[in-house]
């Protein structure tokens, strides 16, 4: 069971992890196996022990241990509790705690592209997306609309992101994702990768073409400048969101949302 300990002195490395580590350090590239990440609100919280995400250590304002994070308590097992007055976590955390909770944990290990395709039909292909709001809010979108499995360029912010996991509700633990290299390895397993880009020739999401295919990956490009050419280039065919007025693109994370839907509408 959960035990409490009181704060009594801010330097104590065991709170490093919450006020002092930068996220580079918690991944701990050298030993992954010793890497963490933080998981904050009791929501967000829950959906990762329901994924099987292992706890370190929590962090509390006092006033959510018998209040919003009572349940939560009784699910962490053998961990500290640290907890203090709301001002002094806010000191010592720099800004004020999102629901007054955060919790240590330990990361996963990563998957292969290859693993997460198994007995998938509908994945996004996620390249150079580097702002974890944006891609919090794509997992978010993924999960919500039926897709089987996220994909990233080896240039994509970290899923594991504090705040990539607060913009998506907990989903980065529900949808499989995995670092790919090279979209042979889509061609390969059978997919038909599906370039989101303001070309010319390129088909509306609703093209009955679309319809014909099993397998499809709809490959989404970086905030600023899209897709590479060679990425567009590659992929079986661009696709495009219909749009009004003068309007030719959307953000990158709004994007995602319509495509996903325009998949799942479509089945």
């Amino acid at each position: 069971m959960a035990y409490i300990v009181e704060i009594q002195n801010f330097s104590d490395p065991a709170l490093d992890v919450y006020a002092r580590l930068t996220e580079n350090q918690l991944k701990n590239r050298l030993h992954p196996e010793e890497g963490l990440f933080i998981a904050e609100s009791p929501k967000v919280i829950c959906t990762a022990l329901d994924g099987g995400l292992v706890p370190v250590s929590l962090l509390t304002e006092r006033r959510h241990i018998t209040g919003s994070a009572a349940a939560l308590l009784d699910r962490l097992g053998d961990i500290p509790v640290y907890t203090a007055d709301d001002g002094l976590l806010s000191k010592l955390t720099g800004y004020d705690l999102t629901r007054g909770v955060l919790c240590a944990m330990r990361r996963p290990a990563e998957r292969s592209a290859g693993s997460v395709l198994q007995g998938a039909h509908r994945v996004a292909v996620l390249e150079n997306i580097v702002d974890s709001t944006n891609l919090g809010a794509i997992f978010r979108s993924a999960a919500a609309l039926g897709m089987d499995a996220v994909l990233l360029s080896p240039a994509c912010c970290d899923p594991l992101l504090r705040r990539s996991v607060r913009v998506s509700m907990g989903t980065v633990f529900q949808i499989p994702w995995a670092r790919l290299d090279s979209l042979d390895t889509l061609k390969q397993a059978g997919f038909v990768t599906l370039a989101m880009a303001l070309k010319q020739g390129a088909l509306p999401l609703d093209d009955p073409l679309l319809q014909t295919y099993d397998r499809l990956a709809v490959v989404l490009g970086t905030e600023g400048d899209g897709l590479a050419d060679e990425t567009i280039e590659n992929c079986d065919h661009a696709v495009i969101i219909p749009m009004a007025h003068s309007v030719d693109s959307l953000n990158v994370g709004n994007a995602a949302a319509v495509a996903f839907w325009a998949l799942r509408r479509r089945d």
